[in-house]
């Protein structure tokens, strides 16, 4: 599966929301990260040859679109990461959120909620 790097992340993240040229990319995110135009085409032909984007001719300018699901490459990150951190441990990194206060009460609100669905969820299937 494929890996993004954090640029790559953030232009993906553009693309997922908007097919858009160089220029258009260049306008929206390279002030922001302070990435010149020829730094985007570098970023772009990458994610081109790992298979993420590809382009539409219009007619001087390139269209950008990615070919990727944003929810299948966040899933594979996030599972690379548990493995790498939290040696796949969901719970290790709770524990660990939590600990540090990075969880609120609203998130811990959410996670019960999502707990007690899938809980009940996985005993609908085992009737």
């Amino acid at each position: 599966m494929l890996h993004l790097s954090d640029g790559e992340w953030k232009l993906m993240n553009c693309l997922w929301e908007k097919d858009a040229t160089i220029m258009e990319l260049t306008k929206e995110i390279g002030e922001e990260q302070d990435w010149t135009k020829s730094t985007i085409i570098t970023m772009l032909n990458r994610l081109e040859k790992k298979g993420a984007v590809v382009y539409r001719e219009e007619g001087r300018a390139k269209r950008y679109y990615p070919v990727i699901d944003r929810d299948l490459v966040a899933v594979h990150e996030t599972e690379g990461f548990l493995d790498k951190v939290y040696q796949g441990s969901v719970a290790l990194m709770l524990n660990a959120m939590a600990g540090n206060r990075k969880l609120k009460k609203k998130d811990i609100r959410e996670l019960r909620a999502m707990l007690d669905q899938w809980e009940q969820e996985d005993s609908e299937t085992e009737r």
